[in-house]
């Protein structure tokens, strides 16, 4: 018999949780002895120090094959981690087929700058991305047309929810059918509320949106899979502020829908290496579309992204990048390292001067 392979639903302290890729049954007696059936779909598994000696990271997500499992106790242990189709670096999911990017229309307020960037940074992983705006019941029909309008310009079609009235939470639930989906967003957003309507008796810790801040407070500890009842896999992520842009410059234009259409016609930049900046000549991309300031203002940071990435591979450069407490990344004089410590005293005498001993020895 092979061995099992399964999916890695959460990871806490040095122990995976795994629901395997299909159902196992043993015999078992009970107190009076009597034999019956005990189904196993889940292993709490441990990692081979064979994978911790080469460095192998183990993600919430992953497909791997369990060695050995010890089917009465419900334990195992990952042997292997198979091939991933992608990663997510934060959270660090493996796998992912879609991002459900969870916003708010009201309590907190649509920001477009902060909503500009979660979907900049969800398309940047190159999977799908569905935008969902919750809280509909607390806006008007105008004002949804309105956001709806503006988003559809954007290159998106929202759905709209409320966790509340339950509006729409069929329909979304519809879209998350196959695959993992994860939902990420901003804290006080209706993360939890969401997921508990998604997945009956979870009953996810549901935070209040602080008054004085004006968003909400953290709730989701760590990232976990969640089984959806009509199937696939939901993602809980952590509430967050700010995302950082891991895009290279090059890469950037691909995660605006409105300037991938504009290169979609055919019609190529005059340089193979335009960055659609203002002054270029010739260029498909720049042009009057609502957000084309924040792609010069995310460029800006993908170009300090990447200077970074040359300071790391590069340790005798003169700056360095630093991530700021809004997600931005900005240059400051790389400091040089000094050796305060003294020198000890056995190095001391173990030290000497050849030309004053030399001297020492031919006075003239």
């Amino acid at each position: 018999m092979s061995d099992p392979t399964g999916k890695v639903l959460a990871v806490q302290a040095n122990y995976y949780r795994v629901k395997l890729d299909r159902e196992f049954s043993i015999e078992l007696f009970d107190e009076l002895g009597q034999k019956y059936q005990h189904h196993i779909s889940e292993l709490l598994c441990t990692r081979r120090a064979r994978l911790k000696k080469i460095g192998q990271q183990i993600c919430v997500g992953d497909i791997v094959v369990i060695e050995e499992p010890d089917w009465q106790g419900g334990r195992g242990a990952v042997s292997e981690v198979l091939p991933r189709q992608n990663l997510l670096d934060r959270p660090m999911v493996a796998n992912v087929d879609r991002i459900l990017l969870i916003f708010a229309l009201a309590e907190p307020s649509l920001d477009p700058y902060q909503l500009s960037r979660f979907l900049v940074k969800a398309e940047s992983v190159k999977v799908e991305v569905l935008l969902c705006l919750n809280k509909r019941d607390l806006v008007d029909d105008q004002i949804w047309k309105a956001w709806r309008d503006r988003l559809n310009g954007w290159g998106y079609d929202p759905i709209a929810i409320s966790t509340y009235t339950q509006e729409g939470i069929k329909d979304l639930a519809q879209h998350l059918q196959t695959g993992v989906t994860v939902a990420a967003g901003m804290s006080g957003v209706g993360k939890s509320s969401l997921i508990n309507l998604l997945i009956p008796n979870l009953q996810v810790r549901v935070g209040e949106v602080s008054q004085r801040m004006g968003h909400g407070k953290h709730t989701t500890r760590h990232v976990e899979l969640f089984t959806l009842p009509t199937g696939g896999y939901l993602a809980d992520t952590p509430g967050f502020m700010q995302p950082n842009l891991v895009v290279t410059p090059q890469d950037l234009v691909h995660c605006f829908p409105e300037a991938r259409q504009r290169l979609a016609l055919g019609i190529p930049c005059h340089f193979h290496n335009c960055l659609h900046r203002r002054d270029e000549p010739d260029c498909v991309v720049r042009g009057d579309w609502e957000r084309y300031e924040l792609y010069l203002d995310y460029l800006e940071e993908a170009i300090a992204y990447q200077q970074r990435l040359k300071n790391t591979a590069n340790p005798d450069a003169s700056t360095k990048v630093k991530d700021t407490s809004e997600g931005k990344h900005q240059q400051e004089p790389r400091l040089l390292k000094k050796r305060y410590r003294r020198e000890s005293r056995r190095s001391e005498h173990q030290n000497f001067d050849l030309d004053q001993d030399f001297d020492n020895e031919n006075p003239n």
